[in-house]
């Protein structure tokens, strides 16, 4: 069958349209900058609440950026990814930061590859603890019962880890870590392949995925350290804070106040990200701060103080410079420390 003329000219002029729009639909798919959150592996709490958070993001950068979560075995190897150029923010805590600036544990010679870290967004306090099964609590009385014995101290890497380290060389304990996958924790507690294993509340309120999975299949106590323990911590510049146990539990763990030593957690670009893409991210977690404290509790001392636990963030670590979006906000907030350095990178 012959195609008439008037035929043909509409089929090129369709065929050209065509062809002219799924031009421009990959032109726009590829104006869409990446945004790419290095966090801990999939069960951990990092990885949970990033993944709540990158709506508010991308609304916030008004549909410029694309964002994925990326989960890696640590915080540890998260901060090294995006150093290394495989993302642009990377989970990170208080204890991390200072290893990689004094280039100790995980962090021993090495070089990033792209502009460093710096001081971005702080978003809540973890509580690390120490845990075993209720058939076996009562030969575990305090901390240095645990000394020498093998314990999953979160994974290797994790910052709770570092924590329980740092905690260790303050009471001169042995840290004998065993490595178990986070869905093996109750199985491995009640096999005896661990005797103990540490668990962590976020803002006191919280707990992380696996841990609320060990809960329900097995009834645990948590392990306060005694006076004396908590003194040596406490000489050694260490804090040690009260949690009540209901905030984040769902059974009875024994003690009606448990005995937490906090780390601060955070989400931190590199220095070289935009200046105004940062500012963004921060006020909108600013402006929607009682927004996220209802979608998760682990929210709730940032809601009450946003700024304080920026400032807060930066005061332990004041060797590492802040972001230019961050001293920006910070600035407007009249919370700014003129002895803070300021990164220069910011694109």
């Amino acid at each position: 069958m012959r195609m008439t003329r008037q035929a043909a000219g509409s089929w090129v002029l369709t065929g050209a349209a065509i062809l002219a729009l799924s031009a421009v639909q990959p032109a726009e798919a590829q104006q869409r900058k990446s945004l790419r959150w290095t966090t801990s592996q999939v069960g951990s709490y990092g990885y949970t609440v990033a993944a709540s958070m990158t709506k508010i993001v991308e609304q916030a950068l008004g549909g410029e950026y694309t964002i994925t979560v990326q989960p890696y075995a640590s915080p540890t190897v998260a901060m090294k990814a995006v150093m290394n150029g495989d993302g642009e923010i990377a989970y990170t805590a208080d204890i991390g930061i200072a290893d990689f600036l004094k280039r100790e544990g995980g962090f021993k010679d090495y070089k990033p590859v792209k502009p460093e870290l710096v001081h971005t967004w702080y978003a809540y306090p973890m509580e690390s603890m120490m845990a075993t099964t209720a058939k076996h609590a009562d030969q575990y009385k305090c901390w240095k019962d645990f000394s020498g014995k093998p314990v999953f101290y979160t994974p290797a890497g994790f910052m709770n880890w570092l924590n329980f380290q740092r905690i260790y060389k303050a009471l001169g304990y042995d840290f004998k870590h065993v490595q178990i996958d986070l869905k093996s924790n109750a199985d491995a507690l009640d096999a005896g392949t661990i005797v103990g294993s540490v668990a962590y509340t976020t803002s006191g309120a919280q707990l992380s995925s696996y841990w609320k999975e060990t809960e329900i299949r097995m009834d645990v106590r948590v392990v306060n350290p005694c006076p004396d323990e908590v003194a040596k911590l406490k000489a050694a510049g260490l804090a040690v804070v009260d949690v009540d146990p209901k905030g984040a539990f769902s059974k009875n763990v024994g003690p009606s106040v448990l005995k937490g030593v906090p780390i601060l957690f955070a989400y931190n670009a590199r220095a070289d990200m935009p200046e105004d893409m940062v500012y963004k991210m921060v006020k909108a977690f600013y402006d929607k701060k009682d927004e996220l404290m209802k979608i998760d509790s682990g929210f709730s001392v940032m809601a009450k103080d946003f700024v304080g636990l920026q400032v807060q963030g930066i005061k332990a670590n004041p060797g590492m410079a802040v972001h230019p979006g961050l001293a920006k906000f910070l600035k407007e907030h009249k919370a700014w420390d003129d002895t803070w350095k300021v990164s220069g990178n910011a694109s």
